[in-house]
């Protein structure tokens, strides 16, 4: 009788200890000196003690979030690199809008099979990230699933955990009509309306990842994995700033129209003016190839906008010198007292 193994049934454990020794050095790189256990724990241990010293009510804010079918360009360009940014910036960009700041990551990678190389690589990005966000890699899980996943597919999602007073909590319940709606830029898709960017440049227009487009810099794929610009610093620096923001909207799927209205109150809706900020090639392209509707266009993807700010008129210019070097800021629209929708005139 054939002796089978968990490796003939698909599941290679020498290659998941191989993975853990490319990436563990990394990894370990983010630490900061509330991380109590290194990778390969069967948990993450990090001391809040130091943490909530510094605040008068801590409350932990947390959130999850995946980087979706842009994972198939990644795989189409064989360019892991890029991927572990975005899913780190789309989730720090979600606790930020309550006034949080990120402390700690964990992040999830699985596949039909696993090759440590390409996971070095997404890792790789995203200790980046998190370096740059003064965030903790304190784990993670990779994992091998054959006929889960068809051959050569990725799933990549990422849990972050930061921290905010209760009293400092953002959450868009003082903003009235006459507010000014400000607008941080995009630089590009971010990780949204990848599913119909697909079929726009892939069926519609038959284009490859390679193809040129006179109106974009970059090939198509290139252009579509742009990284996802976090906006951690810019939103630390606006409070640092004692700023009084009454409400932010990360630009994520459902894009301007419906994002704003999440954090709405009753009575107040959003105008907004779409020549106020320019538009990338991008979404111009992807909007003549695939004939897309405008609303279509505003309600799928961010229109170059990736981060919005609400706040009364007398904070707009202390907002806009406080990013000044940082970011460009765009005055893109006010509140009215209408129901709770965004109109893009």
């Amino acid at each position: 009788m054939v002796k089978i193994d968990y490796k003939s049934a698909g599941v290679d454990i020498d290659a998941g200890n191989d993975t853990v020794e490319k990436i563990k050095n990394d990894v370990k790189s983010t630490f900061s000196k509330n991380v109590l256990t290194g990778l390969g724990s069967f948990g993450s241990l990090y001391d809040l003690k130091p943490l909530f010293e510094q605040y008068k009510n801590p409350v932990l804010v947390q959130s999850i979030d995946g980087v979706g079918t842009k994972t198939i360009i990644a795989r189409k360009l064989k360019k892991f690199d890029t991927i572990g940014i975005d899913l780190l910036s789309a989730c720090a960009n979600d606790i930020l809008v309550m006034g949080a700041t990120p402390i700690t990551f964990l992040d999830y990678i699985a596949n039909d099979k696993l090759f440590p190389e390409i996971v070095k690589e997404i890792v790789f990005g995203m200790v980046k990230a998190c370096k740059e966000t003064n965030v903790s890699l304190v784990g993670g899980e990779t994992a091998e699933m054959p006929d889960t996943y068809l051959p050569g597919e990725h799933d990549l999602v990422g849990v972050i955990t930061g921290i905010v007073d209760k009293d400092k909590i953002i959450t868009g319940e003082h903003i009235t009509p006459g507010d000014i709606v400000l607008g941080l830029p995009s630089s590009g898709l971010h990780t949204n309306g990848f599913s119909l960017a697909r079929k726009i440049f892939f069926e519609i227009g038959q284009y490859s990842v390679n193809s040129r487009i006179e109106e974009l810099e970059k090939n198509v794929g290139l252009t579509l994995l742009e990284p996802h610009i976090n906006y951690t610093n810019h939103v630390l620096k606006v409070l640092e700033k004692k700023i009084n923001i009454k409400g932010i909207a990360h630009i994520t799927g459902g894009g301007l129209i419906e994002n704003i209205p999440r954090i709405l109150p009753q009575g107040c809706g959003a105008e907004l003016i779409k020549e106020s900020w320019p538009s990338l090639p991008v979404f111009d392209v992807m909007k003549k190839i695939g004939n897309v509707d405008s609303h279509e266009m505003f309600r799928a993807f961010n229109m170059g906008i990736g981060m919005v700010f609400i706040l009364d008129p007398q904070d707009v210019t202390l907002f806009k010198k406080a990013l000044e070097g940082l970011s460009k800021v765009y005055e893109i629209g006010k509140i009215n007292n209408k129901k709770r929708v965004v109109e893009i005139k």
